[in-house]
């Protein structure tokens, strides 16, 4: 759950959904014989992506789950990365796919996620979930701002008629952290960097994303007293003298903002860790639809 204080503590909170799921998975072992598996796929050798993917994998295991990791040199063609792909997706053991992104420039990114079967979407990406999610009708929602949705439920409830701003609107997190707050029944504004006296708009909000990709951009005047902000933003600023490498912020001036948010995510430790929570709990809703069982409870 939630800290008790100001701050909300995305780890923790990741850490029970984590052993929630855990817990789902032998049940639908007992049912189907087999345990949810996603597949990660890596193209080329990105130090970051790297790292992401053995995470991914090392919390799929520990869930209980079969993880998959099939690395293709960053030479590969686009037709190579659509083929695997199209193997996935004709894979009975494998639930869900995640194409680890960004992909070698020579690659077209929209094209090999369009790829992947919606049913095995578990970032959320493709046309079909994001028509599915615009429309209201279960798909795959992406981890990250699904992630955000549960801290805020957890902290505020019922979101219903809450004013809502999201600050950016990129397709991994902002357009979609729009759909699911409109689905939550809030009032949602979606800005962004032509958005005219942003930080007026922002002072309005009952509910501040930040996912913009500018560091400490948000600033403690610009919010309204006991407002729950969710930064997603990850940001390294310049090494300060006698520093090695600079430190992390997210987009919000967290410590001036901290003094007047009624709840705030710290960086890091607050939407990060939710990211593959939600992508094992998305794996585990797909396993269960495409066996034919019902979604499992909680989740």
């Amino acid at each position: 759950m939630a800290a008790a204080s100001g701050m909300i503590d995305g780890k923790a909170f990741a850490a029970g959904l984590r052993a929630r799921i855990a817990e789902a998975v032998p049940a639908f072992r007992a049912a189907t014989g087999r345990a949810p598996g996603l597949a990660v796929v890596l193209v080329g050798d990105d130090p970051a992506s790297a790292v992401y993917v053995g995470s991914k994998g090392k919390a799929t295991r520990a869930a209980g789950m079969e993880s998959f990791e099939h690395r293709l040199p960053a030479s590969a063609t686009q037709d190579e990365v659509e083929a695997l792909l199209a193997e996935l997706n004709a894979d009975e053991a494998v639930d869900g796919i995640l194409l680890q992104l960004p992909l070698p420039s020579h690659l077209d990114e929209q094209r090999a996620v369009a790829t992947i079967h919606p049913d095995k979407d578990v970032d959320g990406l493709t046309p079909v979930s994001a028509g599915r999610l615009a429309l209201g009708i279960p798909g795959m929602v992406p981890c990250t701002p699904y992630g955000c949705l549960l801290l805020l439920q957890d902290r505020l409830g019922d979101l219903s008629g809450k004013d809502a701003i999201v600050v950016g609107r990129s397709i991994l997190v902002g357009k979609p952290m729009g759909q699911l707050l409109l689905g939550a029944n809030c009032t949602v504004t979606m800005a962004h960097s032509r958005t005219r006296d942003l930080p007026a708009l922002v002072r309005r909000a009952d509910i501040v994303v930040a996912a913009v990709g500018r560091a400490e951009m948000v600033k403690r005047d610009w919010i309204k007293p006991g407002a729950i902000v969710i930064d997603v933003g990850i940001n390294r600023l310049p090494p300060a003298e006698g520093e090695a490498k600079g430190r992390l912020v997210g987009d919000v001036d967290y410590m001036g903002v901290a003094e007047v948010a009624g709840a705030i995510t710290p960086v890091p430790g607050g939407v990060g860790p939710m990211t593959i929570a939600c992508l094992l709990r998305n794996t585990l809703v797909a396993a269960h639809r495409r066996a034919g069982l019902a979604d499992p409870e909680g989740f």
